[in-house]
């Protein structure tokens, strides 16, 4: 692919301010196993339209360029269209210019003869991320002779709540911090177009890789060593980025005194004796969980445009839960339940998930998730709060 011409769009842009491999790759590898969307993905983008549809009807009478593949050229002059004629704002605008094309989500014609560009966000907030993203777009559209007068973010308001409380999507005003960042584009833009032309770069890992989101290309670059210290307890890429920069790469370096969980420190113990731990604490830790013993966990949805009453962007909404209870003979007994359509299952949820319990002397969980969303429910489902409390306790 070495010398291949590759046209940067705003999605590289982003990836190359992430990490020059994570561009390279991208741009040279667009049907790797690591870019192609599950269904969770797929979902996540499908939300995204919609908050981008919803964005437009903010803009009545705007044109729509139609962006399909194969139409580049005609979106271009369908764009150049839509500007000569008096068309208040156009939607997917599209523009070209120094090797870098870029779609824009609103374009809004402003009495002075001036453009507005408004990005639309699926986010609950504007975010860090959302200032070079738009500005990429500003820098095309100067370079392609617009007038910019300002830029906004379109994102949702994480007040709102279904059916009518407050607007759904808020305006950010970010022409200040995107003006700040536009004389830094042109260099960034070469630098890219750099690496696209020569062969993958090396580029060392570190915090990066997390940040703004993870690479899909993680286990590409990072070693799968066990005594990697990427591989430690909960490190995370920034806290194993702070021990590369102190020099330890593995977990044999980490300093005598360093302070680690005690999850942490067992995982090195079970490393060096190669085998698995059982702390001699076990039995007792133990003890106190007699009888009939219940395994409950919980699995939920989220949506960016709330449908069910009382619920925000975005918020976490139970709606399946897997319940195991340890019997007398030894055996296990098993419950569960599964939303179907689309009405709000969560009364549902919450008296199957009662009735399934109510033999239970003790409920297991991993984490403190399934006490939120049991606080959660007693809200939802009032006439079940003395029942879903008890649970909760």
């Amino acid at each position: 692919m070495t010398g291949s011409r590759v046209h940067l769009t705003k999605s590289l842009y982003l990836a190359g301010l992430q990490c020059p491999k994570l561009l390279w790759w991208r741009a040279h590898e667009p049907l790797a196993p690591e870019l192609q969307p599950d269904k969770v993905l797929e979902d996540r983008f499908d939300q995204a339209r919609q908050v981008g549809e919803l964005a437009r009807a903010l803009f009545p009478g705007g044109v729509l360029i139609d962006r399909s593949r194969g139409r580049a050229e005609q979106s271009l002059a369908d764009t150049q269209a839509a500007i000569a004629s008096d068309a208040p704002a156009i939607f997917e605008a599209t523009f070209a210019a120094g090797g870098v094309q870029v779609a824009v989500d609103v374009l809004l014609r402003i009495a002075n003869g001036g453009w507005q560009l408004i990005e639309a966000k699926s986010a609950s907030s504007l975010k860090d991320e959302h200032i070079p993203d738009t500005a990429v777009q500003w820098h095309v559209l100067a370079e392609s002779g617009l007038d910019l007068e300002g830029a906004e973010v379109v994102h949702l308001n994480k007040e709102f709540r279904h059916p009518s409380t407050g607007n759904l999507l808020t305006r950010a005003d970010v022409t200040a911090p995107v003006r700040a960042i536009l004389s830094d584009i042109p260099d960034q833009l070469a630098s890219m177009k750099e690496v696209l032309e020569g062969e993958l770069p090396e580029f060392p890992i570190g915090a990066h890789c997390g940040a703004p989101r993870d690479c899909p290309f993680e286990r590409r670059c990072w070693p799968q060593a066990p005594d990697h210290i990427g591989k430690l307890y909960l490190v995370g890429f920034k806290r194993a980025d702070e021990y590369f920069r102190a020099g330890i790469h593995s977990v044999w370096e980490i300093p005598p005194g360093k302070k680690l969980s005690f999850t942490a420190q067992r995982q090195l113990r079970a490393l060096k004796a190669n085998r698995m731990i059982v702390e001699p604490t076990l039995p007792a830790a133990l003890a106190p969980f007699k009888g009939r013993l219940g395994f409950l966990d919980f699995e939920t949805i989220s949506r960016a445009v709330p449908v069910w009453d009382g619920t925000g962007p975005w918020q976490q909404l139970a709606a399946q839960f897997s319940y195991h209870e340890s019997l007398p003979d030894g055996t296990y007994s098993h419950a569960e339940f599964l939303a179907e359509g689309a009405d709000d299952c969560r009364p549902a949820l919450a008296r199957a998930m009662i009735e399934a319990t109510k033999n239970a002397t003790g409920v297991v969980t991993y984490s403190s998730f399934e006490k939120t969303r049991i606080r959660d429910l007693q809200v939802v489902v009032p006439e079940l709060e003395p029942e879903l409390k008890a649970l909760e306790e």
